[in-house]
């Protein structure tokens, strides 16, 4: 079916519109650092048809705490005004889905920006699927996971620069490649993946 993209979950904010037999109708994608919550809704309205699908794929994270929740709450919102089916994907599997673009089935590890000076890792084999849950690691803890020859993301340069035989791939991801996401890996649950613990802990936690 005719289906909506929607990115926000790091500095790069994308929507992607495909006709029902996954043709991509358009595309827009702008690294923007921040202001994805004024950037979004103007991108969607400037696709065809103001972007109007029945299906709605929506990043879950990890990534951006305020760009996840702007993309989850702007395809709950269409969702419920067209009357349309969301999904939720995880973002480290379209960057995945990004890295197979340029290397087709190849087992990859993504690494990415998290908060506080760390990283999201996580490990994808060569059919897209996570081999391990996404975690969010000091650049030294990460340095020492022993990931894939293949490392994509925006830390990836980082990461190869102190790993020997390994290939960067410097990437973003990017709602255009939505449709690539592993289909088990869509979700009707909207829950944000954080790949971290919260930086409060609830007072009720506390006095436990």
């Amino acid at each position: 079916m005719r289906t909506l993209a929607i990115e926000t979950a790091s500095e790069a904010c994308s929507v992607a519109l495909f006709g029902a037999d996954g043709t991509m109708l358009a595309h827009n994608h702008k690294v923007i650092g921040r202001g994805h919550a004024e950037a979004l809704v103007p991108m969607i309205a400037a696709l065809p048809d103001k972007g109007r699908a029945p299906r709605i794929l929506v990043s879950l994270g990890p990534g951006s705490f305020t760009g996840v929740r702007i993309g989850l709450a702007t395809a709950r919102a269409l969702g419920f005004a067209w009357k349309a089916q969301v999904l939720g994907y995880p973002t480290l599997a379209l960057v995945a889905a990004r890295a197979h673009s340029f290397h087709p089935r190849t087992p990859v590890t993504i690494c990415m920006n998290g908060g506080h000076g760390e990283w999201f890792v996580c490990d994808f084999d060569g059919a897209g699927l996570p081999e391990t849950e996404p975690v969010s690691l000091t650049p030294n803890a990460a340095l020492a996971h022993k990931g894939h020859r293949l490392v994509a993301g925006n830390r990836a340069e980082a990461w190869a620069a102190q790993q020997d035989h390994t290939e960067a791939l410097a990437l973003l991801p990017d709602a255009a490649l939505a449709l690539a996401v592993p289909l088990e890996l869509l979700t009707s649950d909207l829950a944000p993946i954080y790949g971290r613990g919260p930086d409060a802990t609830p007072l009720a936690e506390r006095l436990k």
